[in-house]
């Protein structure tokens, strides 16, 4: 890794981040299997929303343009600690996508978001409901691509990163608290610094920040080397 690609996804410290957070001035692919290319994903989205596996609705790319999508003005907070501060994202929130299919309460008090790459997220009803919660396409004004979720991506910027999953696909609700990640916090909520199901936040500030830079160098060339998207 050359001098110049570190300094560019070494977050620096400013005023008014949440605690334990560090700028980026750019958004990098970031994930914690970063040498895995993006998965090959259609080009429209489909999102299949059930319960407990039973199929109650399927959502299209022309379902979701239907509900009138707008821009929503947000920060990014990464688990590690980096943040991106700005970004507008054009979508629909998930509550009003849900009510679209007659979800307006909750069948059940659990969500999972599964996704293109075969990952998943847990949420709590009230966490994916939130004002702020959408089911994003657009990411400044271009459509999503390979490097940020496309063609649909979950967006929750209270939560950290690893809930705002990319390559969406599904939906289920669950009954039952939904069987986690390694590493995910059910809630992951930012300003309560949630990182972790089991160790505090704080004490994770310096061990996560440390993988920030080799782990966003290594998903960016994974993705030049896929040759689907050039490098900035």
């Amino acid at each position: 890794m050359s001098g110049v690609q570190v300094r560019r996804y070494r977050p620096r410290r400013v005023d008014g981040l949440p605690p334990g957070q560090r700028l980026l001035m750019d958004m990098p692919r970031f994930t914690d299997r970063p040498r895995l290319p993006p998965p090959r994903m259609p080009a429209e989205p489909r999102l299949e929303i059930s319960h407990a596996g039973a199929p109650l609705a399927v959502l299209t790319g022309a379902d979701l343009e239907a509900l009138g999508p707008h821009d929503f003005r947000a920060d990014f907070h990464c688990v590690t600690g980096w943040s991106v501060t700005g970004l507008t994202w054009r979508g629909v929130p998930l509550r009003e996508v849900l009510a679209s299919v007659g979800i307006a309460d909750p069948p059940a008090p659990y969500l999972v978001a599964s996704t293109g790459d075969r990952r998943r997220a847990g949420y709590l009803w009230e966490d994916a409901v939130a004002d702020d919660v959408v089911l994003a396409t657009h990411l400044d004004g271009e459509p999503l691509d390979d490097r940020h979720g496309a063609p649909l991506r979950l967006v929750s910027p209270g939560q950290y990163g690893y809930k705002s999953v990319k390559h969406l696909i599904g939906i289920d609700f669950c009954d039952d608290q939904p069987a986690l990640m390694s590493k995910e916090h059910l809630r992951a909520r930012v300003a309560a610094e949630e990182r972790h199901p089991t160790l505090s936040g704080r004490r994770l500030r310096v061990p996560y920040r440390l993988m920030i830079a080799p782990t966003a160098y290594l998903a960016e060339r994974t993705l030049r080397r896929q040759g689907t998207i050039e490098a900035d």
